[in-house]
């Protein structure tokens, strides 16, 4: 039985930065895509998987859940077929760490998504259109809604945008805001490429992070290390927070106006340093 990456599997699910998208019908990938440094892992029983071949996925899954591994699930629609079976089957998971509800476009999808599966199951309201995007504050602040994410590709395709950063602007703005509105952690990005190159990985991380968005969809394990360290503070920034705590432990900081900001932006840029490893590195 495979080992849980240790520092991904203690990670709490609101700081994970990497979320990494496993073909639900790739068993001999589960185990692979667990010990990675990925924060989060997603088995897809959605997008990866034809619909013939949902039955024999959901029962790898069921089985790799009651097996000793632990993960997130990419769910089908509410308006499909296949939401039933399900939910119904992860319904009896042990190892299910939450579900990711594709195409949310309504806070009543998460509702009863979240009530059909074991009381307290989060679920990541995967937004993929344009009524999801005007809906987002209201699915935001929907009981069972854990973080919001975007899908950038299915969104794409629905509003007839290209990949530009200025054109996805709008719709990441509104998740970001939405998730603030709600309570919820960061929103998550959608993934770059599978194949891009890391130049490519560094860019489309650069601007999740400027969008304030906090997390990132991954199709790609060789991708997540670099999708963590894009997410996390840089190393000027940890050393700047050092600088600023030491100071106020040693009452050496000059109080002005934005004295209070500044600490607690240090404070807060420690504490997730140390979440990630890096603060003692």
């Amino acid at each position: 039985m495979p080992i849980r990456n240790r520092r991904a599997a203690a990670l709490p699910a609101k700081l994970s930065r990497s979320w990494l998208l496993i073909n639900a019908s790739r068993e001999d990938d589960f185990a692979p895509g667990l010990a990675s440094e990925a924060d989060s892992v997603i088995f897809d029983l959605e997008a990866s998987v034809p619909a013939d071949g949902k039955a024999a996925a959901r029962e790898s899954v069921l089985g790799a859940l009651n097996g000793g591994m632990t993960a997130w699930v990419r769910i089908s629609p509410t308006t499909s077929e296949h939401w039933e079976d399900d939910v119904k089957a992860l319904s009896k998971a042990d190892g299910l760490r939450g579900v990711m509800l594709a195409e949310t476009e309504r806070p009543d999808q998460v509702a009863y998504t979240a009530m059909r599966l074991r009381a307290g199951t989060p679920v990541i309201a995967l937004i993929e259109s344009a009524l999801g995007v005007e809906n987002a504050v209201q699915i935001a602040s929907s009981p069972g809604t854990f973080r919001l994410a975007f899908g950038t590709n299915d969104f794409r395709k629905d509003v007839g945008v290209s990949s530009d950063p200025m054109a996805l602007a709008y719709a990441r703005s509104r998740l970001v805001i939405a998730s603030r509105v709600g309570g919820l952690p960061g929103a998550i990005d959608g993934p770059a490429e599978a194949n891009a190159s890391a130049e490519a990985v560094a860019e489309a991380c650069r601007v999740t992070a400027e969008m304030g968005m906090t997390g990132k969809l991954s199709l790609n394990r060789t991708q997540v290390e670099q999708v963590n360290r894009g997410l996390a503070p840089s190393d000027e920034e940890l050393q700047w927070a050092r600088e600023v705590i030491q100071a106020h432990e040693s009452g050496a900081a000059i109080g002005d106006g934005s004295y209070l900001p500044r600490l607690a932006r240090a404070q807060k840029i420690a504490s997730l340093g140390d979440s990630y490893g890096l603060w003692n590195a």
